[in-house]
């Protein structure tokens, strides 16, 4: 599995500066990395208005139960949710919070 280096903020900000991508090969083994993490710790976006309006949000433990909305954490832009997502993420595996 690919081991995060916590050091390799260069590929924080190349996510940062292109969420959608397309994104180097490194940068694409860390984001996968990340997608793969235990559901109790993985956030998730969700758009609650069509193209307006996303909603962080976090994956339930148990298989069919509901998603935890996270109300105060509403975005306008799809790549400002998105790079929410990635700093949570970022932060339970590494432990290195980021502002």
């Amino acid at each position: 599995m690919y081991e995060i280096d916590p050091a390799r903020l260069d590929l924080v900000e190349e996510f940062r500066n292109n969420p959608g991508g397309p994104h180097s090969a490194e940068l694409t083994l860390l984001v996968n990395r990340l997608r793969i993490m235990p559901m109790a710790d993985r956030h998730i976006l969700v758009c609650s208005k069509h193209n307006r309006e996303w909603v962080l949000a976090k994956m339930p433990t148990v298989r069919g139960a509901r998603v935890e909305l996270l109300e105060d954490q509403v975005f306008d832009s799809y790549d400002k949710g998105v790079w929410e997502v990635f700093k949570r993420r970022w932060q339970t595996v590494t432990r290195v919070e980021m502002s």
